[in-house]
């Protein structure tokens, strides 16, 4: 065990399982000398946890009789995390656990003392996590519900599913393994059964979902964690090359972390690479970025933001 508080709580827990233990088990279960260990009793005695010790071979230390500890005990920083931690879930996720965040939340308040409560007030107005969400919790809530149910039950989910940048919407049956959330958005990872590939689908995307009698089984190599590290390797990502104006600089440095490459050249520009699996996207981004950046390649999307450039010009003129 690597920390003080982490063997306290353990001391605790062993004397309340079992009283008249010895010191030299008790010691060995911590991982500790019989001489560390009288000073943990020491410590526990300072707050306020009282322990004795009966002499003989049946002898031992004990917790006094009757006494019980609660079943939680947090420090404040441990307290504020998980207070702000539960609000998080909340947010994020809605009517999948808002009852059930609440509900804790409302726990807590009733067994913390006076100092944990205090520094969790503090905590709420001064560290601050906002702009989570960048579409409306409610248009998908329903739909994050049925997809819970659909994957605590494997069963399939029939869909229309608009592709990014694609006006129609495309048939798709799908089999759910996770939910998502990233960058404001919500996804279900799952087994495409038309691109028969591992996908992630968002939400706001899909369009009449059915949970269909189809029972699946997940994987059993399958690791969400290691799927999302891999992602866009099981795609074909299209080189995209860039360059941006000496007055972008800053720019670009701001978001280093979207480059493949960056090159400076010797009139102040920027050539940076990225690579995407497909092209509105970027095509938006430059744009957004106006006349400091210029596609270099591929000239599809020279063309694509020629032509957005053209239908702005249009609405404006």
């Amino acid at each position: 065990m690597s920390n003080k508080a982490t063997r306290l709580i353990t001391l605790i827990m062993l004397l309340q399982r079992k009283p008249n233990q010895k010191a030299a088990a008790l010691a060995g279960e911590l991982g500790i000398s019989v001489r560390s260990l009288h000073r943990y009793f020491n410590m526990l005695e300072e707050i306020g946890i009282p322990v004795y010790a009966e002499r003989g071979p049946y002898g031992g230390f004990s917790l006094v009789r009757g006494f019980r500890m609660p079943p939680m005990i947090f420090t404040a920083e441990e307290a504020v995390a998980i207070y702000l931690g539960t609000h998080m879930v909340e947010s994020i996720w809605g009517d999948l656990y808002q009852e059930g965040a609440r509900g804790a939340l409302a726990k807590l308040e009733n067994v913390l003392p006076a100092e944990q409560l205090s520094e969790i007030r503090w905590a709420q107005q001064s560290l601050i996590t906002t702009g989570i969400n960048q579409v409306t919790r409610e248009a998908v809530s329903g739909l994050l519900i049925l997809l819970r149910k659909a994957i605590r039950e494997q069963r399939a989910i029939s869909c229309q599913y608009r592709t990014g940048g694609k006006a129609s919407d495309q048939q798709r049956t799908i089999h759910p393994y996770a939910l998502l959330h990233r960058w404001g958005w919500w996804y279900v990872v799952a087994y495409c059964t038309t691109r028969q590939a591992n996908r992630a689908f968002r939400l706001d995307r899909m369009e009449e979902p059915t949970l269909t009698e189809f029972v699946f089984s997940i994987p059993p190599d399958f690791d969400i964690h290691q799927y999302l590290l891999t992602e866009f390797e099981q795609q074909s990502l299209i080189t995209i090359r860039l360059r941006f104006s000496t007055e972008m600089e800053g720019t670009v440095r701001d978001y280093h972390t979207w480059w493949k490459t960056i090159e400076h050249q010797k009139d102040g520009s920027i050539l940076v690479s990225l690579e995407m699996p497909e092209l509105t996207y970027p095509a938006k981004l430059v744009l957004s970025y106006g006349p400091g950046v210029e596609v270099l390649e591929p000239q599809e999307l020279r063309k694509m933001v020629s032509e957005m450039a053209r239908q702005i010009y249009k609405s404006y003129s």
